[in-house]
């Protein structure tokens, strides 16, 4: 199929350093489709689900404690992009609104917009109010001889306006989302202060960020007054993007006759991932961060991570024991055990039946793995990931954090697994991603090609359908060993909308 495209259209590909190979895949996912992921049953507790009550935490979060020193531990947060969606209502509202002829009431009637009075009744509870008033009288100089319809759409177009505080334009990171003791604090800033749980005497914090490169500067202004954090930052790359196709699968292209190219989604971040060697890497995203109950917040950190080093430490014991040629039947069986129970990985069940030399290759072959451990809190209704099993096309089951785009709701036992799911995945992920020997796993290794999936969008108004890589911590991670653990609701506190700020969790200081 690569007669599809032209020498000038393969220059272009080579130029911007995209892989044919991968955009002949992504075309044939587009003409003959994505098989959609086989929901075997939703992990619960017991099943798949671990839930240490208060003891075990306690424990949990000791023993992480007692043992972070002698790693490298780094937090990986994706930052990129700016926070358009967060405002997405407030856009409407100053495209759809004439400040002339229209009120509040009949616009909030007419759009049946709940979003807006919310917005307007809290407007006072905002961190960034004191300067929003002033920016506002500052482009509006008759602003207080307006009317209150008027005022309002005077007050939003200064938050969003180029002229004004521009924030829809702006990421998340550095917006002012907390206030504590009358100064204001950004996700950065939060993310900052939770990183103190990792920290080393003597050593610099590590956190890394992934941007858009004409933010960076802005991050680093925030960051530098922090001198303990060692802060790194890299970029979505464009050779991870993805070709577009009309709605025949052909290749769309611009006006200048170019193929058109766009992110291939957040697991794309699987590259930057693939970057750090830190020995244990926290992944937990930008707009995910909260002023109360912080001390809750960083013990569920340290149960998440003491639980992958202890889990680490007996699969590279294990991993040394089946090298040696004195494995015993005895050691056989107790890794065995652990990779069922501990890993909650089922074994074949003649599995018994291997010779001891296949039983060897196979269990090094599950063992020798990035390591995941991941929080699951109870699902109340949110957008996410779940938790699942999952059973793959040989019939092996596997725990897997699933999104609802890799499954096919028009089957009716598919969908019923879904509607009982008891768990979501608020992005609260600590990574082990080296092997037992200190060499870091090539992380490409480990995604399931057949975890993407395609959206349909516009360009230049018309409609267009887009390639979607295998999300970060669901078909990126799809190989890897996997552990939940249930964590507070309390953990989980992301600003989707400007609105996600007046909640308790954003408005109160830290204990």
């Amino acid at each position: 199929m690569e007669e599809t495209f032209s020498e000038k259209d393969l220059e272009f590909i080579s130029k911007r350093g995209n892989s044919l190979e991968k955009i002949m895949q992504q075309l044939h996912y587009f003409r003959n489709g994505i098989p959609k992921i086989n929901l075997y049953k939703s992990a619960t507790i017991g099943d798949g689900i671990l839930c240490p009550d208060t003891k075990e935490k306690k424990q949990w979060a000791a023993y992480f404690d007692e043992h972070k020193s002698k790693y490298d531990v780094q937090k990986f947060v994706p930052a990129s992009g700016a926070a358009t969606r967060m405002f997405q209502f407030l856009n409407e509202f100053l495209n759809r609104f004439n400040p002339e002829t229209d009120t509040i009431n009949s616009y909030v009637n007419k759009y049946n917009d709940t979003n807006l009075p919310m917005f307007i009744v809290g407007i006072r509870n905002f961190p960034f109010y004191t300067e929003l008033k002033e920016k506002t009288r500052e482009l509006f100089p008759a602003y207080s001889e307006y009317n209150s319809d008027k005022k309002v759409h005077a007050i939003i177009t200064t938050l969003l306006d180029t002229k004004g505080l521009n924030f829809a334009n702006k990421p998340k990171g550095v917006l002012p989302f907390h206030i504590k003791e009358e100064l204001i604090e950004t996700p950065i800033d939060e993310h900052v202060w939770e990183a103190s749980f990792y920290a080393r005497e003597h050593k610099k914090t590590k956190i890394h960020f992934t941007v858009s490169i004409e933010f960076q500067n802005d991050f680093e202004r925030i960051l530098s007054k922090y001198p303990n954090i060692e802060a790194s930052f890299s970029y979505q790359d464009q050779t991870s993007d993805t070709i577009a196709v009309h709605a025949d699968n052909t290749p769309f292209r611009l006006e200048d006759g170019s193929l058109f190219f766009r992110p291939g989604g957040h697991g794309a971040l699987i590259e930057n991932l693939n970057q750090l060697t830190s020995d244990l890497i926290f992944i937990k995203n930008i707009d995910n961060v909260s002023q109360i109950e912080i001390n809750e917040l960083i013990e569920n950190k340290k149960v998440l991570g003491g639980i992958l080093i202890h889990t680490q430490f007996h699969v590279f014991k294990y991993l040394n024991i089946l090298q040696e040629e004195t494995c015993s039947k005895d050691d056989i069986a107790a890794i065995k055990s652990f990779v069922e129970m501990s890993l909650s990985f089922p074994l074949p069940e003649d599995f018994h039946k291997f010779k001891t030399e296949y039983q060897q290759e196979y269990l090094i072959k599950i063992l020798h793995r990035p390591i995941r451990v991941c929080g699951m809190v109870r699902n109340e209704g949110e957008p996410g990931g779940g938790p699942f099993w999952v059973k793959d096309d040989k019939g092996r089951l596997s725990l897997q954090i699933v999104e609802s785009s890799q499954i096919d709701l028009t089957d009716k036992t598919q969908k019923n697994i879904l509607h009982h799911a008891t768990h979501f995945n608020p992005v609260d992920i600590v990574c082990g991603v080296k092997d037992y020997q200190g060499n870091k796993f090539d992380l490409h290794k480990f995604v399931d090609p057949n975890a993407a999936f395609i959206t349909e969008k516009t360009k230049l108004g018309k409609p267009i359908k887009a390639f979607e890589l295998p999300g970060l911590w669901n078909g990126s991670m799809a190989k890897w060993s996997t552990i939940f653990v249930e964590v507070p609701l309390a953990t989980f506190n992301p600003v989707k909308t400007v609105n996600d700020l007046l909640k308790p969790a954003h408005q109160a200081s830290h204990e």
